[in-house]
């Protein structure tokens, strides 16, 4: 570790800052490992294709949900205590994950897993801005960024080494391990802190919010099975808007939200809550989507496909940091919204790649869209804290983390829906002249899932070749969508986030170009 973090306002800095490493090493590990899992999962467990999906999405629902209320509950019951429960949580589930004996217990224990994720990297966070100050306490932050690159570069590689070599349970078990050598270090050198000013949880806020995101979830998961216009599925999404409407009332009334609303009226602000939605859309969702094609479309080994996404996620080892010494002389509005345009046009290249080709075809444009979107994932923790008033760091910090998690798993749930509602269509379009299909939705479901052998069991008439066709139209059909929010993105980010959107930011205000 650098000689600059050094500087620690107690005697064990550094070794919080490992055990906060290794606690949030396991979090890339678990959501890549989980990806690349899916398949032989789905296999062993016979699961349906909603299923599948919820293996990711139950760990993201929690993770996204429960970050903003873990965050004030370290304020207000210890830091060291929240990363304390949080680790201990994620490595009770992934021990359990282990001995998961069908799909629900395991959706369950991903969803136990995603709230110790969040209570970790909250009360961790917290715990380190109190051990770090001024130049040091950004390098401290900057290595949690740079162990996220490193789990989201090397997981796919371990845990497609891990699930060939041992199985699919092992990735978890990792997980595991990582946590108990954060609980050893942290139980020993790790201080309690708290806010002296923080008033009481706010359960309500918290309440009101989970709901909000949980509801959407689970809307857009029923979505591709019941049909959008099903009643469950408006059910689901009117609970959802209701929660939100509520979770905007309290906090426009509480004394001490969980959420200042008000920070969104600076617009740079605003500009930087685009870049983790616009990463999530270019890269995030390709971290759970390909392993599924790579694995269950095209039939390579997850060793295999673990290797195909390391060039995907190699380039967040090295492109942030290169885009922050970049940031020192050229605007980070023309950084973020140049990364966003090279990643749509590495995305634009893989919609013309169908399956069945060569393998050494899918490293060009994987690799273009991870160095594209490594340029504002660089830059975006930084921003988000430079473009508010000095004394509203703490919470637009607070904000940007919420948003970056929340928006992954929401942004899966939506992704995987219209995935499953491009197969479907496709589907049903071509096998109108072979007659009825007895079970075409779960069949397309599975398809759109990755799992191509058992939509041909159902599909025979079609025969693997067609499906496969439908598979490749489809997904060009999603890529060509995400093409279009990456280049929308990209436009407003350099709008918003231009030196020139605040023309009078005020003098506290650090605008940092």
């Amino acid at each position: 570790m650098s000689s600059s973090l050094a500087s620690s306002t107690g005697k064990n800095g550094l070794a919080v800052l490992l055990a906060v490493c290794l606690a949030a090493l396991a979090l890339p590990i678990s959501f890549t490992g989980g990806a690349l899992a899916a398949h032989t999962i789905s296999i062993e467990f016979k699961a349906s294709a909603a299923q599948i999906n919820w293996i990711t999405n139950s760990f993201m629902l929690t993770f996204g949900s429960f970050m903003l209320p873990a965050g004030a509950l370290a304020d207000v019951y210890g830091r060291k205590r929240v990363f304390i429960g949080g680790v201990i949580v994620f490595a009770i589930g992934s021990l359990a994950l282990d001995f998961a004996p069908g799909i629900v217990t395991l959706n369950l224990l991903r969803a136990l897993q995603g709230a110790g994720a969040a209570a970790a990297l909250a009360g961790g966070s917290a715990a380190l801005a109190q051990e770090f100050t001024g130049h040091a306490q950004t390098r401290a932050f900057s290595m949690i960024g740079t162990t996220f690159g490193i789990g989201l570069a090397l997981g796919p590689l371990l845990s497609g080494s891990l699930i060939e070599r041992f199985g699919w349970r092992s990735i978890f078990l990792t997980g595991t391990l990582l946590d108990v050598m954060a609980l050893a270090i942290a139980l020993t050198v790790m201080r309690e802190t708290r806010n002296p000013d923080s008033a009481r949880f706010d359960w309500p806020g918290a309440l009101s919010f989970i709901a909000a995101l949980g509801f959407l979830t689970l809307g857009l998961n029923q979505a591709p099975e019941r049909g959008w216009a099903d009643p469950a599925v408006l059910g689901a999404f009117s609970l959802s808007a209701g929660a939100l409407a509520v979770f905007a009332i309290i906090e426009t009334h509480i004394k001490h939200p969980l959420l200042e609303l008000s920070l969104f009226r600076y617009g740079r602000f605003v500009g930087v809550q685009i870049l983790p939605i616009a990463t999530c859309y270019a890269y995030v969702v390709l971290l759970i989507l390909l392993p599924l094609r790579f694995v269950g479309v095209e039939g390579y080994s997850e060793m295999d496909a673990g290797l195909l996404m390391l060039a995907l996620s190699a380039p967040m080892l090295a492109v942030p940091a290169i885009a922050g010494m970049l940031a020192k002389t050229i605007p980070a509005s023309r950084l973020a919204g140049g990364g966003l345009i090279a990643a749509a046009a590495g995305l634009f290249w893989l919609s013309q790649i169908g399956s069945g080709g060569p393998m050494s075809g899918l490293f060009g444009p994987l690799l273009l869209i991870g160095v594209g979107t490594g340029f504002p994932w660089g830059l975006m923790d930084g921003l988000s804290v430079t473009v508010v008033p000095r004394d509203k760091a703490g919470m637009a910090s607070g904000i940007f983390n919420t948003t970056k998690v929340a928006s992954e798993g929401i942004t899966l749930a939506m992704v995987n829906a219209l995935l499953a509602s491009l197969v479907l269509f496709a589907v049903r379009q071509n096998i109108a002249g072979e007659g009825t299909a007895q079970y075409v939705g779960e069949a397309a479901r599975q398809l759109a899932a990755g799992n191509l052998d058992k939509s041909a069991g159902m599909l025979a008439p079609m025969g693997r070749a067609a499906l496969t066709g439908v598979y490749d139209s489809a997904f060009s059909m999603l890529l060509y969508v995400l093409v279009t929010v990456t280049l929308a993105a990209a436009a407003a980010v350099l709008v918003l986030l231009s030196p020139r959107r605040e023309t009078s930011p005020g003098k506290d205000c650090v605008v940092q170009e």
